[in-house]
């Protein structure tokens, strides 16, 4: 057997590699699935993201905690990662809107986490094996053998629902910025603060619903058009979802939908999604659009994806659909747009605190969407 240095914090995978670093943050152990993410700035965005819930963070950019934590940059209420894996953390933070450190910080949340010299070759681990359960132990113990076998048995991301873990309780309304043009009804499956903020600036009324919300609660809204948010987990488990989408879509609204909402959607139309290797997280990934060629580098956070045919319109329940967008570091999907039908959705985010904003004029064709509506023959809107 071998035995954990006591005082000697470690991240254990579950195919037995082990990292020694120094303790950040909260004291104590955490289990989640090991994720990297690339992102050069934006550390507070990525901590207080939702979709992070029950994962393990590393961060690629050696330096982390430079500026601090402020009390606007955050989105959500909470930080969500389950764990935190930095290489270096910054000694002094200095920002003129920085209220306190990120050690402090996420000592007050409880976040249990890791500073170590190894987070290149994590990465690079993770690229060639894929991600997978891991434990950071501040204080450990106990024999390695045991810890790995602790994390072996902790929960498994795929086949997870957690986006009703992470969704608002309750509804609430994000007015319009100005003149009020339409109504959104915004299904909060793991929702960014920025994202509801983006449509207010456009003179929408945004209604953020629970992730329970059903198509009876949120048509009762009459909305213009119907927003799927971001969230965490694997989507082929959020079959309540689907089906609030389906009874949304036969009643002829206007629907986008983002990441996780890309992939609901991909369901509502008969496709399939699967668990993608170490998944696309940070704020560098190109992404071209497939009908102008153009290319956008875009935010991402997600570990699964859309199965859709890529070489030409597919039939759907809905009419005719395309592969919008993919991916150019892989191929994955990374849009849907139906051509019968008035309803999109892109596998990034674009939102983007911390940026990039390549592809912020996506908020700018869902309006467009919704101020052209059509009559289906049954009389309701298209």
């Amino acid at each position: 057997m071998t035995l954990a240095t006591t005082g000697t914090a470690l991240l254990v995978l579950e195919d037995g590699r082990v990292f020694h670093g120094a303790p950040y943050g909260a004291e104590g152990e955490t289990f989640g699935e090991m994720v990297f993410s690339t992102g050069m700035t934006g550390y507070q965005e990525t901590l207080t993201d939702p979709s992070y819930h029950r994962q393990i963070v590393a961060m690629t950019a050696p330096h982390i905690g430079n500026t601090g934590v402020n009390d606007e940059d955050p989105e959500s209420s909470r930080i969500w990662v389950a764990g935190y894996v930095v290489r270096e953390p910054a000694r002094v933070a200095s920002n003129w809107r920085s209220r306190r450190t990120l050690d402090d910080e996420l000592r007050r949340q409880g976040v249990v986490g890791i500073a170590m010299p190894g987070t290149r070759a994590l990465t690079r681990h993770l690229r060639e094996r894929g991600a997978m359960r891991a434990g950071v132990f501040t204080a450990p113990t106990a024999p390695v053998e045991e810890l790995v076998d602790r994390v072996r048995t902790s929960p498994s991301m795929a086949g997870a629902d957690l986006a009703r873990q992470v969704s608002t309780a309750e509804p609430y309304v994000v007015p319009a910025h100005g003149e009020k043009r339409f109504t959104v009804a915004a299904v909060d499956l793991g929702i960014k603060a920025m994202t509801p903020y983006r449509m207010a600036e456009r003179g929408c009324e945004v209604h953020v619903l629970p992730a329970s919300a059903t198509a009876a609660d949120i048509l009762a809204l009459d909305p213009d058009g119907v927003f799927l948010s971001n969230g965490p987990g694997d989507p082929s488990a959020a079959d309540y979802a689907v089906e609030a989408l389906t009874g949304v879509m036969d009643a002829g609204r206007p629907v986008f939908g983002i990441c996780f909402g890309n992939q609901i959607l991909g369901r509502a139309l008969g496709l399939g999604t699967y668990k993608l290797r170490y998944g696309h997280r940070g704020v560098n990934q190109p992404v071209q659009d497939r009908r102008t060629g153009k290319v956008d580098i875009s935010a991402h956070n997600h570990g699964f994806a859309v199965q859709a045919p890529a070489d030409g319109p597919f039939d759907t329940p809905y009419g005719r659909a395309e592969v919008s967008h993919v991916n150019l570091n892989d191929g994955c999907v990374e849009g849907l747009r139906l051509l019968d039908y008035p309803a999109f959705s892109v596998q990034y985010h674009p939102e983007a605190a911390a940026g990039p904003h390549d592809a912020a004029g996506l908020f700018d064709e869902f309006c467009a969407l919704m101020a052209r509506p059509g009559t289906k023959e049954d009389g309701t809107r298209v």
